[in-house]
């Protein structure tokens, strides 16, 4: 059985416990690939650090993340027969950083969407799709997993409510739409049916009628991105680097906290409405985006104090 066979029963098996697998198995699927053509016949130590010094140079946090998830499987496979074998934890040291969002502009999220829309395609599948999907992460900060996981019948029309059934760590949602935002959802549902004849059973999908997965979204946004100069132009269909898909959430979280200190709302009370939209554990992951855009910092340390200083009089 080839590493490529070992990889599906050992994802199965994760996600079946609830663990998404997006970014562990684009990962994983680069090692098993690696494997495969090394022809080992079994994972080694030595084997994980060649596939490390074969991959471009990254940061010591991205080299880290790509070995755990490389000792996880093996570590999994081991289990299954003792020749495998699990390197030692902390071989390759590394710190997770989180990286800065970059913060959309009106205008910037507008020229995203509609130079989607024109992304070529023999029935036009591809510009219609992307241009709803990289819209309504913008207005809703659905993750992207969140957004290529919706099925046809979790967007509920009648009432205007989204159902997220594939939020992280398993956990299920609902989010009340704006009715324009139902009305587009709508118009795209119909002519996606239209065009594919069908009804199909993912909400976004490509011209084949399939669900989009997370890399064709990427590599699409990515390519938009080239286009209308967020990013650097690149050769061999390459993403390059610049602002992410993922940066429409952090966007939509810090233009909704932004709103909130301009209106005089009490920020504290209302964070548990963005902590709970967004799908976050506990306030202090949304709280994090106060130290990651430097106009929120300053809006929140003049709320405090003018509230001290209300206080001292």
């Amino acid at each position: 059985m080839s590493f490529l066979a070992e990889m599906d029963c050992y994802l199965t098996v994760r996600r079946q416990l609830g663990t998404a697998m997006t970014t562990d198995g684009r990962i994983l699927r680069r090692f098993v690939t690696f494997a495969d053509s090394d022809g080992a016949l079994h994972v080694s130590a030595n084997l994980i650090m060649r596939w490390l010094e074969s991959l471009p140079s990254a940061s010591p946090g991205t080299r880290a993340t790509r070995f755990r998830v490389a000792r996880q499987f093996a570590e999994w496979l081991h289990g299954q027969d003792p020749r495998h074998e699990a390197p030692p934890r902390g071989l390759v040291p590394g710190r997770v950083q989180r990286v800065h969002p970059y913060i959309y502009s009106d205008a910037e999220i507008v020229a995203i969407i509609e130079h989607a829309r024109s992304l070529p395609s023999t029935y036009g599948m591809r510009g219609l799709t992307c241009s709803t999907l990289f819209g309504l992460i913008a207005v809703t900060g659905l993750r992207i997993s969140e957004a290529l996981g919706l099925d046809p019948a979790d967007l509920d029309v009648e009432s205007g409510v989204l159902h997220v059934r594939q939020g992280k760590l398993g956990k299920e949602r609902l989010l009340p739409l704006d009715p324009s935002v139902v009305e587009r959802l709508e118009s795209y549902s119909r002519e996606r049916d239209r065009l594919l004849g069908r009804r199909p059973e993912a909400f976004f999908v490509t011209c084949e009628g399939r669900r989009l997965g997370d890399c064709g979204a990427r590599y699409n946004f990515a390519h938009v991105c080239q286009k209308i100069g967020l990013r650097e132009r690149q050769l061999y269909l390459r993403h390059g680097r610049g602002p992410r898909i993922h940066d429409l959430r952090h966007t939509f979280a810090v233009q909704t906290m932004l709103s909130w200190y301009r209106s005089g709302k009490d920020v504290g009370r209302e964070m548990i409405k963005l902590t709970t939209w967004l799908g976050h554990a506990n306030t202090a992951h949304t709280y994090w985006y106060l130290e990651a855009v430097p106009e929120l910092l300053e809006l929140a340390s003049a709320r405090i104090t003018g509230a001290a200083a209300e206080e001292g009089r």
